[in-house]
């Protein structure tokens, strides 16, 4: 009788044995990241810990969640309406063309049809630079490390197209109206069990206008802006646009241009056309006076490229001149070795990407403009690709000073800065969404920058510090002038 007693626990024991085996296998096999959630001064904080004997993802680090689930009045229902949307900076008039053309090809623009042997092939657009958070966006649903889990996530992406939604009501008096959205959006996401995790500081948003446009300060009608990243909920994230502000939580990306390579192949073709050309311009201004704006150096820089017969300006203002045409600008553009890159409305501005994409060397006079504003994407010597003469006052910029300072740079120099400029075009252009690249181009950089951003946010709370202090300070230094020339 103690036989099958005895049998039947040699069984048991084997069986333990293999289920045991089996639980360790299964574990060594599993990507062998743990979660375990900390909080520290109520942000939740995910730490993986990875066998280091296994090889990582590729994608680790480097996910993304997107709020998908966004209400569509924040984003697709704006494009729905865009006979609603400006196409500029001013409120829609009848005389004012509306967004609906600039909507197409996944907010590329229309393509152009008449390059007129300015343009080198079929990847040219023209693009409506508010549009870059509609760009942005259809550029992350092709981003290769996207996420459905929340927890895996290095970083949430806000689809929300704040810019354009700010256009509908900038001008309204109405301080309510004008604010609603803003507050309507922080609502939905603080509502949010993402939100929780590091309490919004791991979320971002893009917009296609400066970040000034969300900045009002005051419950002023007359002040400009909205109030959309002064909201508590909003401080806590981050934003990318075309300029940043003062804040250290505004990030600034480039301006859409109008090339928007389908290949590589065709980021090289252009790359070799712009090194070839003959440029009978020693420097070039494309724009137009500001003469209501009595701190605009515009005026004395256009009198001095008048005065030379090495300038060339193209006075956007003037009857029978469309400065929105991208075969217009880029023709000046690729027959200069330099152009003049002032402040416009505020700090930046979108033609200093057209100067790289054409080639030509770019001046600049306000820090501001772009080494202060593109840290990411441009090298942080900045001699190497332009030339910087600072002016702080009007009367700072001496009369004859532009000429003088250019032609003061040797021939070595300068074609050691172009082929700079020609190097960067990649890094500075946002690729058809429709495609992808080998190379980087402007929107991975960006990515990059803002995973970097959000990990070393991280790992001021692994430190068991208040990841408050520093996040949304001001930083004067974006717009200081450096105390000695360079």
């Amino acid at each position: 009788m103690e036989k099958p007693v005895a049998g039947k626990c040699h069984k048991e024991v084997w069986f333990g044995i293999l289920v045991s085996f089996v639980l360790c296998f299964t574990i060594l096999c599993f990507d062998y990241s743990t979660s375990m959630l900390g909080v520290y001064n109520g942000v939740n904080l995910l730490v993986r810990r990875v066998h280091p004997y296994i090889t990582r993802d590729s994608c680790y680090g480097r996910y993304i969640y997107v709020h998908d689930d966004l209400p569509a009045k924040f984003n697709d229902d704006l494009l729905k309406n865009c006979q609603n949307l400006t196409t500029g900076s001013k409120p829609k008039n009848s005389d004012t063309q509306n967004m609906c053309r600039y909507i197409v090809n996944l907010g590329l623009g229309p393509e152009i049809e008449e390059p007129e042997g300015v343009l080198a092939n079929e990847s040219w657009f023209i693009t409506n630079p508010y549009l870059l958070e509609v760009i942005f966006h259809n550029k992350m649903k092709q981003y290769k490390c996207l996420t459905n889990n929340s927890n895996q996530a290095s970083a949430i992406y806000v689809p929300s197209y704040v810019g354009l939604d700010a256009s509908l009501h900038l001008w309204d008096f109405n301080l309510t109206v004008r604010d609603y959205s803003g507050k309507d959006l922080v609502g939905w996401l603080s509502g949010k069990p993402e939100w929780k995790k590091m309490w919004g500081r791991d979320h971002f948003m893009v917009a296609g206008r400066t970040s000034w446009d969300f900045r009002r300060q005051k419950e002023n009608s007359s002040d400009w802006g909205t109030n959309l990243r002064v909201l508590p909920e909003s401080m806590n994230m981050s934003m990318l646009s075309v300029e940043g502000s003062l804040w250290k939580n505004d990030f600034a990306i480039p301006y859409p241009t109008n090339f928007h390579p389908a290949n590589d192949s065709d980021v090289v073709q252009w790359q070799n056309r712009v090194r070839s050309q003959k440029r009978p311009f020693l420097f070039t201004f494309v724009g137009a006076p500001r003469p209501d704006m009595k701190d605009s150096i515009r005026g004395k820089l256009i009198d001095q490229c008048q005065a030379s017969s090495n300038c060339k300006f193209l006075h956007c203002g003037s009857s029978g001149i469309n400065c929105n045409n991208p075969v217009t600008v880029m023709r000046v553009f690729e027959s200069s070795v330099f152009c003049l890159q002032p402040p416009g409305d505020s700090h930046t501005r979108r033609s200093t990407f057209d100067s790289f994409l054409a080639g030509c060397i770019p001046v600049f006079f306000h820090p501001a403009t772009a080494y202060t504003q593109y840290l990411w994407h441009l090298p942080e010597n900045h001699t190497k690709y332009s030339v910087f003469i600072p002016v702080k006052e009007v009367e700072d910029l001496k009369e004859g000073i532009i000429e003088k300072t250019l032609l003061g740079i040797s021939k070595h120099e300068e074609l050691a800065m172009r082929e700079e400029v020609i190097r960067l075009i990649p890094n500075l252009v946002y690729a058809d969404p429709r495609s992808r690249l080998e190379t980087e181009d402007a929107f991975d950089l960006a990515v990059q920058g803002i995973l970097g951003r959000i990990e070393n946010v991280r790992e001021v709370i692994r430190e068991r510090k208040d990841p408050s202090i520093g996040f949304g300070d001001e930083d004067n230094f974006k717009f200081t002038f450096p105390e000695t020339p360079e």
